[in-house]
Parts: C-alpha cells; structure tokens; sequence
C-alpha cells in the first residue's frame, strides 16, 4: 500500500489496483494512473483521483443515467489499449463540470472508456457525433 496526499487529504491505495490511462486524458498526457475514490453520498457521481498529481481529480458518472440512450463502444484499435476483447464489458463514463452557477454539464462528446476485465481506460473523441462537450444535464427541481 501506498499513501499519497491529494485534494482529499491523504489517501491510501494499492498500486496493483490503480485505474490506469496508458495515454492520458485529453490534456492530461502524463498522468496515467488514478485511484477510484470512496463514495461518500449516495449517486450517480464519483471521484478519480491521479496518483501522480495531487491537484487533479475529476468528477465521472455514467452517462446512461441521465440519457437513456447514449452508446459508444471502443473498436478494435480502442479494444487493444484496453487490453481487452471482442466479448469483454467495456463501459462509457462522461467527465461532470459543475459551473460556479451551479449549471451542470456532461462530456458526452469525449467519453472515457472504462475496461473492469483489465482495469484500464482511455478517452476517445467521437467523430461526426450530436454530443456536445458541455451537455447540459438538466436537474429537476421540485
């Protein structure tokens, strides 16, 4: 186990179980691994946190909570970074903005593509696509 301090505080994590991005996030290119935080409320949103860069952390949930038909699947390129198969689960998780204004909005344009079967992930940007970077997600109020 290893302890690092982060935005949270200090965290303990083992290295064998890290989220590992073999190339990065979009603007984020050398930062590979991240540590799925603990949740702390109940919900759709969790944390990732890079292990190489204490500041950053970002803010995922699956998109098909709020749009019931958002799909994107990796190809084969996509399949073998991931280091995955044909028949293997892969799942897309969008990146959450909360503005200063409290507006919310999802990356659908940019998933990350999540592998459980080997624990890696990759952001793709989709081609020719009707998602936007900033999809708003619109909250009920009641």
């Amino acid at each position: 186990m290893i302890i690092a301090k982060t935005r949270f505080g200090e965290i303990e994590y083992d290295p064998e179980k890290t989220l590992e991005f073999p190339k990065g996030m979009i603007g984020f290119e050398n930062l590979h691994h991240f540590v799925v935080m603990p949740k702390r409320k109940e919900g759709p949103l969790f944390w990732i946190q890079s292990v190489e860069d204490p500041e950053i952390a970002f803010v995922l949930t699956d998109p098909t909570n709020f749009f019931l038909d958002y799909r994107v699947a990796p190809d084969a390129s996509e399949r073998d970074l991931l280091g995955i198969g044909k028949d293997d689960e892969c799942f897309a998780l969008a990146v959450v903005t909360v503005r200063p204004s409290h507006e919310i909005t999802l990356n659908l344009l940019a998933p990350i593509l999540f592998a459980p079967a080997s624990n890696r992930a990759m952001q793709v940007v989709l081609e020719n696509s009707p998602y936007q970077v900033k999809t708003p997600l619109l909250v009920c109020q009641a």
